[in-house]
């Protein structure tokens, strides 16, 4: 099977580029060439440079392709370029498909997101849930729900597409919570916001099984959660450092994150800086609620992801040493 996949680079997609491998796929990639290609060190996987503006690197990289994976994303919440985010999240994938469509792909698969459903207000929704929001909270929010629109109007036209939809993705090697679980459980993480806000997890190589099964057994223009489940942000804490003898981080006082979300949102905006807080953060940490069951994934496709707490323990077990 020969098999092109965008994000290759990045934490989901070398899972994916491994595992397509380990199956004895042949694997292209388009990378940039600003792009840290150490995950991909000594994989035979085939590079093609360009990104998802450059129309001529996605037909050279489809040319005889089997099956596609669109992982590729601008995945940020606080101050960013909602201008590059809509080029990179909604123009790269109208490209994507396009491209895909003219190779006359068999088979192509969006990684979407929980968050095209919008903020459930703490209901537990499915695929069938229509979301009610009638904004956006956030450019990443608007962006990849443009995307999946695309996405959704490919497969009427023909295209076989199917999309799966992943709530928080955990792991050792995870660029981005990885490091604060290090830190905590090192003793140095002695305050967190947002204790009662429920995450939704699922361990990066069961979402990689989840996108295989999705691509093998999932109907035309189907839609697929993939979600362990969730639990609050303290129970998460405590379940991470329970085997290592670890309290969860104190609470911070809700009215100072609001306050420094405020604060540092201006100061972000007037030195072109990223701030660990910001406005969209806080409404993130403390406003929105999205959760949702992957009963569909594993009625339909057989997909088992482990436990949640083994999730944890397992991400535990991972980290760098």
């Amino acid at each position: 099977m020969k098999v092109f996949v965008t994000g290759a680079s990045g934490f989901t997609g070398s899972h994916l580029v491994r595992s397509l491998i380990n199956r004895g796929d042949e694997v292209t990639a388009l990378v940039r060439r600003s792009s840290d290609l150490s995950r991909l060190k000594d994989l035979p996987v085939k590079l093609v440079y360009g990104d998802l503006g450059d129309r001529a690197a996605l037909d050279e990289a489809m040319a005889g392709v089997d099956w596609v994976f669109h992982v590729a994303a601008y995945v940020e919440l606080g101050i960013v370029d909602a201008q590059k985010m809509a080029k990179i999240n909604v123009d790269g994938t109208r490209n994507m498909l396009a491209a895909a469509k003219n190779a006359g792909v068999s088979r192509f698969l969006y990684c979407s997101t929980i968050g095209v459903f919008g903020d459930t207000q703490g209901r537990v929704v499915d695929e069938t849930f229509e979301r009610e929001q009638s904004g956006f909270d956030s450019p990443y929010d608007e962006t990849k729900y443009k995307a999946q629109a695309l996405v959704d109007e490919a497969a009427k036209s023909g295209l076989s597409v199917v999309s799966v939809m992943p709530s928080g993705i955990f792991g050792g090697d995870d660029p981005h919570f990885g490091p604060v679980v290090r830190q905590f459980l090192k003793g140095g993480l002695k305050l967190w916001a947002g204790g009662k806000r429920m995450t939704g997890i699922v361990h990066v190589d069961d979402l990689v099984d989840g996108m295989l099964l999705a691509m093998e057994k999932g109907g035309e223009g189907e839609w697929y959660i993939l979600s362990a489940g969730d639990l609050s942000t303290k129970d998460m804490f405590t379940a991470l450092g329970r085997s290592q003898g670890v309290a969860p981080p104190a609470e911070a006082p809700e009215f100072l994150v609001r306050l420094l979300g405020n604060i540092l949102e201006v100061v972000g905006r007037l030195f072109s800086w990223q701030p660990p807080i910001s406005r969209e953060r806080v409404y993130y940490i403390y406003d929105r609620c999205v959760r949702v069951t992957s009963a569909k994934a594993q009625e339909k496709l057989g997909w088992q992801p482990r436990p949640i707490l083994q999730v944890l323990e397992d991400t535990v077990a991972e980290l760098p040493k």
